[in-house]
């Protein structure tokens, strides 16, 4: 009998060990799937109550995350061949010359950093600094065949995933050497910070975009792209939307509209990042985790962000949905670990 399940176990591992080497260029993108998956899983559930239809209900959340996914992307690539072939360089000649034309003297308790900010600004080479970002927006469009063939197969694996999802669960259930309930108690607090960070993310970045393309529609911009930009930009940590107003009002100051410039970082300061970020925010967050997600939990919002700015940096893109993941795991794993040790002793 030990021979038999010493063998088996061999042939097991061996068979494993093989399916993992064959699909380890998609284990990336279906842990992805399979995170998404776990992160709408209460969109899922409601759109299954109202068709009846396992199937159904699948087709219309995938169809939901390729509306995301693709719509923002597939409009953004199309406009930056017009932007980079459009752009105009004397511009950016007008933009050094006004910032070296302007008055840098520092207040006496900087004094130190003068002479620091004055190379600076005389060594500033913003036509280099253009000419490297619109090759960089240049190489999008080259490499963005890669990026959609990923995301193409991240909604086909999410779509499985919903389909037979808890097919799989309930067998690592009936398998695993732990308790059902233990693995009910894992899986439930990874899903449901999965699914604040996800809602979080998402209706953020659209709050903060839509707000951002506002401002640029009125100036005459295209506010669409410039929102897809801003809600973007609005996930990096830190720096976050600087990366599109600051840009836009230098443009702006080289036109010679140096009030328009003004109003935007004024308005991009204090609506977008002051009130709406830190005030709206944690209120949206409040929302998702109280209405939206099935079993309400307690999350650190700063735990979350060094989360996804850990992910960011280590997987990139992507990384905003498995840093989160990763650290809720490890966290749930400790907080069995506890409560098992406490049942173990009492």
């Amino acid at each position: 009998m030990n021979e038999h399940r010493f063998f088996l176990t061999a042939i097991f591992l061996a068979v494993l060990f093989s399916i993992i080497k064959l699909y380890e260029p998609f284990l990336m993108i279906i842990t992805i799937a399979s995170l998404l998956a776990m992160a709408t899983y209460t969109i899922n559930l409601q759109l299954y109550k109202l068709t009846k239809s396992k199937h159904l209900s699948a087709l219309l959340s995938t169809a939901f995350l390729s509306i995301l996914l693709f719509g923002p992307i597939v409009y953004t690539i199309t406009s930056i061949g017009g932007i980079v072939n459009n752009f105009d360089f004397t511009m950016i000649e007008r933009v050094q010359t006004y910032l070296r034309t302007l008055d840098y003297h520092l207040p006496a308790p900087l004094a130190f950093m003068q002479s620091t900010l004055d190379d600076f600004i005389s060594n500033l080479n913003i036509a280099q600094i253009s000419t490297t970002a619109l090759s960089y927006l240049g190489s999008i469009g080259k490499n963005s065949a890669g990026f959609l063939k990923d995301m193409l197969l991240i909604v086909v694996f999410f779509f499985f995933a919903l389909l037979n999802g808890k097919d799989l669960i309930d067998y690592f259930k009936s398998v695993m050497p732990i308790d059902a309930k233990e693995v009910n108690f894992v899986f439930s607090e990874v899903t449901n910070v999965m699914s604040v960070v996800f809602y979080s993310i998402l209706f953020s970045a659209i709050f903060q975009g839509a707000l951002f393309s506002l401002v640029g529609m009125y100036f005459g911009y295209d506010g669409l792209l410039l929102g897809i930009f801003y809600g973007f930009a609005s996930l990096i940590p830190i720096v976050g939307g600087a990366l599109m107003w600051i840009p836009l009002c230098a443009i702006e100051v080289a036109h010679g509209n140096t009030t328009t410039a003004i109003i935007i970082a004024t308005y991009s300061i204090v609506v977008i990042s002051i009130i709406a970020d830190t005030f709206i925010k944690p209120l949206i967050i409040k929302y998702i985790n109280d209405k939206m997600v099935k079993t309400p939990t307690a999350v650190n919002e700063l735990l979350i962000f060094f989360a996804i700015f850990a992910g960011l940096t280590t997987f990139g893109f992507w990384g905003m949905i498995l840093g989160p993941a990763i650290t809720t795991l490890f966290l749930s794993l400790l907080k069995l670990y506890k409560l098992l040790k406490e049942k173990h002793y009492m």
